[in-house]
């Protein structure tokens, strides 16, 4: 697979933003700044198009057709991020206008134009308007191309490797994180939407939506709106946690110890009501954690909860996981996931917006009725070699080494090993038969993790006091 072509809208804003003649008159300015001058020190597009051999182009049509006057390549791929130098403008609701639709208009008429079509890919939401996006849907049906959008979030590798078993009656879910409206809501969003996804009848839509924030978030939760338990645990599962953790390296639970208000002086609180009656919850709590987190209950009262590993600069793995589905879509011309998940995602955060812009209003949604079934199999990356399913003991480390704790399933996780920090409140575990060598430990994630010389792997282990949330997770 080989980039042909690029568009760098970038470069026409810049050439945009140049002072006229007139405007250099009216500030006293005596010349245009040198180009040496202006920073583009985050522009690689001159030095990749040298050493990759692809054609930089002037226009959309332009990098389709490279420079001839025919649709010459096999696939599109479109990213639009808002730029700090030459940002994009917005509206009244506080939306970024990524011109994603614009992009996605300018190939279509190329596509039109030559009667021909190829797939498409719109990193993540695929408008900040439901109604653009629905077009965009409409469109590549009514012209028989393939076309997928969305994050890496939801593909990425998961810890522990769980998912919603297929068909599950879902009661709630409570999805923890940081960032806000710009950066990674809607992530946060798709990924949570990968999960519910897979409940029983499939998706059939959102009934309505409200979108709480500062101290209405933690009244919310107070009033049972949102789970404290499912906080708990979805908590449990982050091994970025912040408060006494970073102080000085002690075990922390958040949910429980009324550090939260504490530690985060902005919270919001994405509700959504679904309606075959599931709700679930976005908390991003910026100043607690830093990664991303989620825990469901089940009908049988059964917790899942797992992390959506996002690896920190320069080991950003999560971009290889999503450029992946992307091959597979240019080379079947299959999406190995529905467009739908990611419509319906940007669904809910342009309804979220609304709300906020209505004064944190509750919304009802008809116009996000949208019924798709999930893919048969999970399509995020799988971390483990195998499961191993005979139950182990566990003792405390600080103990005796004699009390046994709930027995439970480990999980061998093959990569994805990250630093350890210091000695905690943790257990350790022993399996009949398995030669193991305590070398780490995670002390906020509530993990130890051991190398097992006789399977030549290493094993994750939980700490005592976090079981309970593990259980029928492993």
């Amino acid at each position: 697979m080989q980039v042909v072509s690029l568009y760098v809208d970038e470069h026409a804003r810049r050439a945009a933003a140049q002072p006229t003649e007139f405007q250099l008159a009216i500030t006293g300015r005596t010349r245009k700044p040198h180009a040496e001058e202006l920073d583009a020190s985050h522009d690689l597009s001159q030095a990749r198009a040298s050493q990759f051999g692809f054609r930089l182009c002037r226009n959309i049509p332009e990098a389709l057709r490279c420079g001839s006057d025919h649709l010459s390549v096999d696939a599109v791929l479109t990213v639009v991020e808002q730029c700090d130098d030459y940002p994009y403008a917005r509206n009244d609701k506080g939306q970024i206008l990524l011109p994603q639709y614009d992009f996605f208009q300018q190939s279509v008429e190329v596509f039109e134009s030559e009667k021909q079509s190829v797939p498409y890919f719109n990193h993540k939401q695929l408008s900040f308007s439901f109604a653009e996006a629905q077009h965009m849907e409409k469109t590549a049906e009514r012209l028989g191309f393939p076309l997928m959008a969305g994050a890496s979030m939801p593909v990425t590798c998961r810890l522990p490797d769980v998912d919603i078993p297929p068909g599950s009656h879902v009661q709630e879910a409570v999805m923890v994180g940081a960032g806000d409206a710009d950066n990674f809501a809607f992530d946060a969003l798709e990924a949570m939407q990968s999960m519910l996804e897979r409940r029983k009848g499939g998706e059939t839509g959102v009934k309505a939506v409200q979108l709480l924030e500062g101290d209405e978030v933690w009244s919310a939760g107070e009033a049972g709106r949102w789970s404290k338990d499912l906080l708990s645990s979805a908590l449990s599962r982050s091994d970025t946690t912040m408060g006494l953790t970073v102080l000085d390296g002690r075990c922390q639970d958040l949910a429980a110890d009324g550090a939260l208000p504490q530690l985060v002086k902005d919270p919001a609180a994405y509700c959504v009501e679904y309606i075959d009656g599931t709700r679930a919850t976005l908390l991003l709590l910026n100043g607690a954690i830093r990664d991303f987190n989620i825990s469901a209950r089940l009908a049988n009262q059964d917790l899942v909860s797992t992390q959506f590993f996002m690896p920190l600069p320069p080991n950003e793995t999560y971009s290889a996981c999503l450029a992946s589905k992307i091959e597979e879509l240019y080379q079947t011309r299959k999406p190995p996931y529905p467009l739908r998940r990611s419509l319906l995602t940007t669904g809910l955060l342009d309804a979220c917006l609304n709300s906020r812009h209505r004064l944190n209003e509750r919304l009802e949604t008809p116009h996000l009725t949208l019924n798709y079934q999930p893919p048969e199999k999970s399509t995020y990356v799988r971390t483990c070699g195998f499961e191993h399913s005979t139950s182990c003991s566990c003792y405390s480390a600080s103990g005796d080494g004699k009390n046994p704790v709930t027995p439970f399933r480990f999980c061998l996780v093959e990569r994805s090993i990250r630093p350890l920090h210091h000695v905690g409140d943790m257990i350790l575990a022993v399996s009949k038969g398995c030669d193991t060598d305590a070398c780490g430990y995670y002390n906020s994630g509530g993990m130890a993790l051991l190398y097992c010389r006789d399977l030549k792997r290493y094993l994750f282990y939980i700490r005592s006091d976090a079981l309970r949330h593990y259980k029928g997770c492993f």
